[in-house]
């Protein structure tokens, strides 16, 4: 039976969150960053202790997702990533380049996203065929390939906003203003961008598509005459 209208955009959004690692991935991403900001205040704005309480909460964290099952890959990239951005920090000396890391990350991000359009391989449908199993049936649907497509730029213009803001925030020296964007334009951006993303989808796909779960090869988009 093919999915109704309704359930289908609840079925891609709960795809997209999976994969991002849902809310929990989200909010250990920011505890460390909070960590340091919170060190280096509470120290006479000592990058040694911001940077160390930045690694024991990221070493907290990397030990009770390990604990819960988690990939200890996707652990380690975690913890690799708090360790970056605190070298980088107690190298350069200035505390808000604790979060150049991320900005650095957001930049290629967004290229990342913005040439997978390009080259007409949108990386939100990569994302969720790979979680329907479809591997790349999906681009063989021209319109569930402009719908991919489409909806992708919304991602971009997502990493653009952190950009914008990071990059500003880094640029005056605004630590603590880092922290709190850091936490602001994380779970609760990726949530909103799921939504727009995943409305944009459903909407761009023509009324009689079977949706995202059943894409459709060229012939059978031929309407018989």
């Amino acid at each position: 039976m093919e999915p109704s209208a309704d359930s289908r955009p609840a079925a891609g959004q709960e795809s997209l969150g999976a994969l991002l690692g849902g809310r929990g991935g989200a909010v250990d991403a920011t505890l460390p960053p909070l960590a340091f900001v919170v060190g280096w205040l509470l120290f006479d704005e000592s990058i040694w202790i911001g940077s160390a309480v930045a690694l024991v909460v990221g070493l907290a964290i990397a030990g009770y997702r390990l604990s819960k099952g988690d990939r200890p890959r996707a652990v380690l990239l975690g913890m690799l990533g708090v360790c970056a951005a605190a070298l980088v920090a107690l190298y350069t000396g200035r505390a808000a380049d604790f979060f150049l890391v991320q900005l650095l990350s957001n930049v290629a991000s967004a290229l990342a996203w913005l040439v997978s359009i390009v080259i007409g391989w949108p990386l939100l449908g990569v994302v969720v065929g790979t979680a329907l199993g479809q591997r790349t049936r999906w681009r063989r649907d021209p319109e569930l390939l402009r719908a991919y497509r489409l909806a992708s730029w919304v991602w971009v213009g997502q990493y653009l906003v952190r950009i914008v803001v990071f990059s500003s925030l880094w640029w005056i020296d605004a630590v603590i203003a880092l922290g709190v964007s850091r936490v602001a334009l994380s779970w609760p951006l990726v949530a909103l961008c799921v939504a727009v993303s995943g409305w944009v989808l459903f909407r761009v796909l023509p009324a009689g598509h079977p949706g995202i779960r059943h894409p459709r090869t060229p012939e059978q988009q031929v309407t018989p005459g």
